[in-house]
This record gives structure tokens, sequence and C-alpha cells, in this order.
């Protein structure tokens, strides 16, 4: 029995040791990953810069980027790679931030679209328009621009993704304009 006790208490510790030396380990990645993110700066920001063409937006990129390789560092299995790794994130970054900025360019044009459009229903033509988009079109555009509600809030409403709402709201608004335009 003794024997088996010994056995246990050999094998607990040496998962202690091992979870010892695993929790050093991903320090030491860590930082390493500090060490690399300090050392090139200048590299990912030319990087960054590269994408998003101004330097506030590379800054940007860089510091969101950087505060994800830290979040994920624990995924990082060899030390070897850090720099690579790194480099990885700061172009997923620098991709998904360009993503969101194409898309916020394009609700802006999507707002200055709406800005011509008159108040409850005032336009006789518009109101044709609206009612010829069928729906969910015309609901869409009813509730964010009569109703003024936001995006996350129609999405309730219909029981949809709010990227679904988004796309419809988009092109709904471009066949709107488009049916305006060959009305007036």
């Amino acid at each position: 029995m003794s024997n088996v006790m010994k056995e246990v208490n050999s094998k607990n510790s040496d998962l202690e040791k091992d979870k010892t030396v695993k929790k050093k380990e991903a320090l030491n990645i860590e930082h390493c990953v500090h060490q690399a993110l300090t050392k090139n700066y200048d590299r990912y920001y030319r990087l960054a810069y590269s994408y998003a063409k101004n330097e506030a937006d590379a800054m940007d990129i860089v510091q969101e980027g950087a505060y994800r390789a830290i979040l994920k560092c624990g995924s990082i299995r060899q030390k070897e790679f850090i720099e690579t790794w790194i480099y990885r994130v700061m172009i997923r970054t620098a991709l998904n931030y360009i993503k969101k900025r194409k898309q916020e360019q394009k609700f802006a044009e999507i707002s200055d679209i709406a800005e011509g459009i008159e108040d409850h229903y005032e336009n006789v033509d518009l109101k044709n328009a609206i009612r010829q988009l069928g729906e969910p079109a015309g609901t869409i555009i009813r509730l964010r621009f009569f109703e003024e509600l936001p995006i996350s809030q129609i999405a309730k409403i219909l029981e949809e993704n709010e990227n679904t709402v988004k796309s419809r709201l988009y092109r709904s608004l471009k066949s709107l304009k488009k049916a305006m335009e060959q009305e007036g």
C-alpha cells in the first residue's frame, strides 16, 4: 500500500513540476512577445502604414495588433516563430481594419443619401418608391430613417442578424435612389 502512495505522490509531484515548467514557458513566451513588439515596432508600423496609407490609422493598427498579440501569445508553441506569428497578427489586424473602414465609408454614403429623404413621409414619390421596394426592405428603411432606430434594434425587431440588416439596408437604399432618380 505504501508503494502505491509513493507512486501517486511521485506522479502528483511530476504533474506539479510540469505545471510550473509550463507557466514559466508561458511567461517566457509572453516576455519574448513583448521584446519582439518593442524591438520591431518600426517594422510593424511600416507594415501597417503600407495598408492604411496614413499615420493615425497605422498607429491604431499597430496598437490593436500588439494588444491581440499579447492577448493570444499563449497559442505560440515555439519561440522561434514569435516574430513571424506577430507579423501574421499585424497583417490580419490591418486587413480587418481596412475592411471595417470600407464599411464605415459605405454607411457614410448611405447616411448622405438618407439625409436627402424628407422626414415623416412628406414626399409622396418617396412613399411610393419605398412601397415598391417590398418587404423587408421597406420596413428596414422606415425603421432606420423615419423611426430613427439603430441597426441593432432593427435586427432584434426583425429577428435577423445585424449584418444581414445592414446589407439589406444598403441594397434597399441603392434601389430607392435609383427609383427616385428615374421618377424625378
